[in-house]
């Protein structure tokens, strides 16, 4: 048997792809008063009413842009055994304020410019250039799949992470920062 959605589903159908009242109307070709009654429950909406509204929904939501529309590809990584030199120079090289770290072709932490920036403060930029990268490890980016929504990227960004890493089947394809999704709201 098929389920129909409630009110309560269409409207958090409706918010979740960005949708006010009016613009899901004319986009299900129906009136906005019709939508803020089927919402409130305050009336059965035939059937093709609701696979009107339904389809728009669904059509919306293929439109929302996800993380593979963002993302940079390759990733830009340094080996934990390299000199920290060489990983700034990449870092300065590609415009970049963090990376992943890999051992083994596996992400073990990343680098971040703060992090370096702190050790900088306490000494001498001669010693620290030839340490090696493993000395200044930090915990590793999250992990996300190619087809993740850009809302729950910056949910990961805003809380805990300056870098969201983009696995495909296993592999690691791209990487987004904070300044990729504002440009992509920006632009």
């Amino acid at each position: 048997m098929v389920s129909l959605p409630t009110p309560q589903e269409i409207r958090a159908m409706r918010k979740k792809a960005g949708l006010t009242q009016e613009q899901l109307a004319k986009k299900a070709g129906v009136s906005q008063a019709l939508v803020a009654r089927i919402e409130a429950g305050t009336i059965d909406p035939r059937l093709s009413t609701l696979r009107k509204i339904l389809l728009a929904l669904n059509m919306e939501e293929r439109k929302s842009p996800k993380i593979k529309d963002v993302m940079h590809s390759p990733i830009i990584s340094v080996r934990a055994d390299e000199p920290l030199e060489k990983a700034i120079e990449l870092m300065w090289k590609n415009g970049i304020s963090q990376m992943p770290v890999v051992e083994d072709d596996k992400i073990v932490g990343s680098l971040r410019e703060e992090t370096i920036l702190k050790e900088l403060a306490k000494g001498s930029m001669k010693d620290l250039l030839k340490q090696k990268v493993e000395n200044f490890l930090e915990e590793g980016f999250p992990v996300v799949s190619i087809d993740t929504d850009l809302d729950e990227v910056a949910r990961l960004l805003s809380a805990k992470s300056p870098a969201v890493l983009v696995s495909e089947h296993g592999t690691m394809v791209g990487i987004v920062t904070k300044i990729d999704l504002i440009a992509k709201h920006s632009l």
